[in-house]
């Protein structure tokens, strides 16, 4: 009975309680969100860490990424926001990969000073894709007249509904060479010499977790409640951070297809387009 108790104890009274302090990454990574969709981004994170690394009694603080990528930006921004904090409050962090740490989400992992995978997580992805739709002949067949004026004759490049034009692509793919340098250089500085020298590990593949192990691109294997309580003792008890909620008792970001009027009339088209988006990416990795 005694002991059940004690998780309504202050801290100072639990003193061989050693708290971890867990953030959940969950999610394709960008900007805004949807009624139908839980997404990553840095607004949505960066209250959780704040409060993750705000603890001062704990030694570290573990971040858990299942995320088949997605925006470049928001993910170096969150990897930025968590490298600087574990500086600024001298803590550890220790990244658990769950099912899928790959693109954007290695590239959050990467944050990690430890980063541990189980066997079958899927790791690595480190490249750029850029995606999209054709539908030049669709109009002509619906009878709808395409009209588009622009001021800047490049204005409308890769515009869906006209013929790709080379020199678009060509100025498409540099673009992707350059973000592809700024995260070929984030995992090099990050995992040092860690990296093994394979040739593939740029190229856009990804690895099983015991695989990421051999590559370098993971530590080492293992779940979050042994790892934690092996480094930081028995004592070791993690504790999730969770999103406050508002007014009416929802959390910002979550699920729920009422939480937005919107999606009951012309914004549920979308939405149901941008869940689409999503499952692409979890679908590029058998997810």
């Amino acid at each position: 009975m005694a002991s059940s108790l004690t998780r309504f104890l202050p801290a100072r009274f639990r003193k061989n309680e050693v708290v971890i302090p867990v953030v959940r990454i969950h999610g394709a990574i960008m900007a805004g969100g949807g009624p139908l969709r839980q997404t990553v981004s840095m607004a949505a994170v960066a209250p959780l860490l704040e409060r993750a690394f705000a603890n001062k009694a704990a030694p570290a603080v573990a971040i858990q990424i299942n995320s088949p990528g997605g925006s470049p930006v928001q993910s170096r921004l969150i990897h930025k926001r968590i490298r600087d904090l574990a500086a600024e409050k001298n803590k550890e962090v220790v990244v658990f990969c769950e099912d899928v740490a790959a693109s954007g989400g290695y590239m959050i992992a990467c944050a990690g000073d430890v980063i541990v995978a189980d066997p079958s997580s899927i790791v690595g992805s480190i490249g750029v894709v850029s995606g999209g739709f054709g539908f030049v002949d669709l109009l002509g067949k619906i009878g709808v007249e395409r009209r588009l004026h622009t001021a800047g004759q490049n204005k409308a490049t890769l515009d869906p509904f006209k013929p790709e034009r080379p020199e678009d692509v060509e100025h498409l793919k540099s673009l992707q060479l350059d973000i592809h340098k700024v995260f070929i250089d984030l995992v090099k500085e990050s995992r040092g010499a860690r990296l093994s020298d394979d040739p593939q590990l740029f190229t856009g593949l990804f690895w099983s977790g015991g695989r990421g192990v051999e590559l370098g691109l993971v530590d080492r294997l293992g779940d979050l409640r042994s790892v934690l309580r092996e480094r930081y003792g028995p004592k070791a008890k993690p504790v999730v951070m969770q999103a406050k909620r508002s007014l009416f008792g929802t959390r910002p970001g979550g699920p729920g297809i009422l939480a937005d009027p919107a999606a009951l009339g012309g914004g549920a088209v979308e939405a149901l387009v941008s869940v689409a988006e999503e499952r692409a990416l979890w679908g590029r990795y058998g997810l």
